[in-house]
């Protein structure tokens, strides 16, 4: 079944990781044989893997914070070097392009030709990569906007963790800054799409009231499941619901499974059981499926050590699709939560 995912870092893992996307997960792990950083010989996506779990659309993102204290490799001194940063991570959107291997989808119409490319020919048809930013910190100021808009931008997260220049995000407190409300603003003038994942509660109430565009939440999970602000309540839920959102599943096992430490010897099981534990927990609130999509994160700093059990690469994605169906969901619900929810939302949101 074809599979849009709303999140995937691919420009990062290839341009600060080093990873040739074109080779298999298994050569991409012994490439990196040796290496102790988190998530190395571990890692889950390539673009192998990626035709073999039918990934025919993405959100692909471009990633750099602005932190004066640079403490991670996604932190940079000021925003000006965090553009430069994102700039060579488009310029690896931009090369695939030129290659024939991905087509940047500006508009609807481009995102429906990209799937019917692939109904014809799924050996041979180009991945469809949205553009997304996740965290706003590489707009260096609110009107650059509209140059990242000509480049082919369409969803941006104002925050990623921590304060960033537009908003608080993920383990901050507090709303919007007079930057972010700015921002909010402009994008919609323009046509963007806003993601709210990442935002710190204030950030996000207060992003939710002053943006009347459309709105996604590309990667997360349900916090009366798995408690923690990178979580939503279900009152977050409910006002996404109620703008006809979309929030994808995160497959992240911290995000999924309540107990689950990062860097533990000893963690709980996961496994994409527990994910699709969240995905009907937001369809009950919802009273469908209308509202629940993919949204992997997949190697997103991570690999195969923090992921369910039962998930080695993105190709294993598939897999939902029996567990859904012993839950009861129909044929078309599971189509919906495997593409026909982002494809009904691009539809609007891009036309």
């Amino acid at each position: 079944m074809l599979l849009i995912d709303a999140h995937l870092d691919l420009a990062w893992n290839a341009v600060n990781w080093n990873r040739d996307l074109r080779r298999p997960v298994s050569e991409i792990r012994l490439a990196e044989a040796g290496m102790n950083e988190k998530g190395r010989q571990a890692g889950t996506v390539a673009f192998p893997e990626m035709r073999r779990g039918e990934v025919a659309v993405a959100l692909a993102t471009v990633l750099a914070r602005s932190n004066p204290r640079g403490q991670t490799i996604l932190d940079f001194r000021n925003q000006e070097i965090a553009y430069a940063s994102a700039q060579g991570q488009l310029a690896y959107y931009r090369v695939l392009e030129s290659l024939g291997t991905i087509r940047l989808l500006r508009d609807a119409a481009a995102m429906d030709a990209c799937l019917a490319g692939w109904g014809a020919d799924p050996a041979a048809a180009p991945f469809g990569f949205i553009l997304s930013m996740e965290g706003a910190d590489p707009i260096v100021w609110p009107g650059q906007a509209r140059e990242w808009w000509d480049a082919g931008l369409r969803v941006v997260g104002l925050a990623h963790y921590g304060p960033g220049a537009y908003a608080h995000g993920t383990a901050s407190e507090g709303g919007l800054t007079a930057q972010g409300r700015e921002l909010l603003a402009l994008m919609h003038e323009l046509g963007m799409v806003l993601d709210v994942t990442h935002l710190a509660d204030e950030s996000f109430f207060e992003a939710l009231d002053r943006f009347p565009g459309p709105v996604l939440a590309s990667h997360n999970m349900c916090r009366a499941i798995t408690p923690g602000v990178r979580q939503f309540s279900d009152e977050q839920i409910r006002l996404l619901i109620e703008r006809d959102a979309v929030i994808g599943a995160a497959f992240d096992a911290w995000m999924v499974v309540p107990g689950w430490e990062r860097g533990a010897d000893v963690n709980p099981p996961c496994f994409l059981r527990h994910a699709v534990d969240h995905i009907d927990h937001i369809c009950q609130l919802a009273g469908s499926a209308r509202h629940c999509a993919i949204g992997s994160d997949l190697d997103g700093g991570f690999g195969a050590e923090q992921t369910p059990r039962d998930l080695d690469t993105i190709a294993d994605l598939q897999n939902l699709a029996p567990i859904l169906r012993e839950r009861g969901y129909s044929p078309e619900d599971i189509e919906g939560i495997f593409h026909g929810n982002w494809r009904r939302f691009f539809r609007r949101a891009l036309a």
